[in-house]
């Protein structure tokens, strides 16, 4: 159980990235020509858990793709070229990668429920 509640865990602070890279995604600079949010990234690694294997969220990059730029002289974070940079967020990769988490926290939560339910069983076993 306690391998499954390190998998919520990181896959709730995986949410949380998700929800703030799309939060984002149509932000723009604060000064003209500068760079405007930037997607981050978790990154997990593996966690020694009452002697299993488990997993914890290590730390949040950000992404390095380039941004994209949008012709807009009228924006005042756009450069002396007229150009603004918009973030490198893609709506429909973070609405992937939050439905995956999704399933991931929910299968987690399963396991937790079916050890539970199993361990239930085992004291009523006991008990008779």
């Amino acid at each position: 159980m306690a391998v499954a509640a390190s998998a919520l865990k990181a896959q709730q602070a995986r949410m949380r990235v998700i929800a703030e890279n799309i939060a984002n995604a149509d932000s723009t600079a604060k000064t003209p020509g500068g760079d405007p949010y930037r997607r981050q990234v978790p990154v997990f690694q593996t966690a020694r858990i009452d002697g299993a294997n488990g997993v914890k969220l290590a730390e949040v990059r950000p992404d390095q793709k380039d941004f994209d730029l949008e012709y807009d002289p009228s924006n005042p974070a756009a450069d002396a070229k007229g150009y603004v940079k918009k973030p490198n967020v893609d709506g429909l990769i973070e609405a992937f990668d939050l439905r995956e988490a999704q399933r991931a926290y929910e299968a987690n939560l399963n396991v937790i429920e079916t050890a539970r339910a199993m361990e239930a069983r085992t004291l009523d076993l006991l008990k008779k």
